[in-house]
This record gives C-alpha cells, sequence and structure tokens, in this order.
C-alpha cells in the first residue's frame, strides 16, 4: 500500500512539472521569440522594398541616400560625390525613422 502511494505521488509529480515545462515554453515563445521573428519580418520587408533616391541607416551607423540597387548590393552616396557599395542586407532602417530617437 505505500510502495502505491509513493508511485502514485511521484506520477503526479511528473505530469505537473510537464505542465510547468509547458507553460514555461509559451510563455518564452510569446514574449521572446515571437516579437524578434516579427521585428525580423518587418526589417526583410523594408529591405526588399528599396528605391532608388532613399535615405536609408546601415548597420554600422553610416547615413547615405540610395543611387543604385542590386539583387545583392546598394550603392550609397554619403557625401556629394562620395558612393560606397555595400551589402543589402547591412540596410537597417529608413533614415527618417533613424533620426527621430
Amino acid at each position: 500500500m505505500n510502495v502505491l502511494t509513493v508511485m502514485l505521488q511521484a506520477g503526479g509529480g511528473n505530469f505537473s512539472m510537464i505542465i510547468m515545462m509547458v507553460a514555461i515554453f509559451a510563455i518564452m515563445y510569446f514574449f521572446m521569440i515571437r516579437p524578434q521573428q516579427k521585428k525580423q519580418k518587418e526589417i526583410m520587408n523594408f529591405r526588399n522594398n528599396l528605391t532608388v533616391g532613399q535615405e536609408v541607416v546601415t548597420a554600422g551607423g553610416i547615413y547615405g541616400k540610395i543611387k543604385d540597387l542590386d539583387v545583392t548590393t546598394v550603392t550609397l552616396e554619403i557625401a556629394s560625390g562620395v558612393k560606397i557599395k555595400i551589402d543589402r542586407n547591412s540596410i537597417y532602417a529608413n533614415a527618417q525613422q533613424g533620426t527621430n530617437n
């Protein structure tokens, strides 16, 4: 009788532990994983909709105006007559949004 009681109590403990683990994963998903995926999707949509003449900020903090677009690269004019070619994935934000911080 004692052994049966101990086994039932141990089994119930494992079930509550599983419920707790599921709850922790759900909390992590809704507060950490899901918002990060949403932010990455917004940045990807922004990069896909770049246009010539748009002012942007790179991940390195360089402000410039887009002069030419390629599939994987972007040519930025960072000063009058100074152009640099960068990877499209290093474009981070619109320059107007970046200066409103």
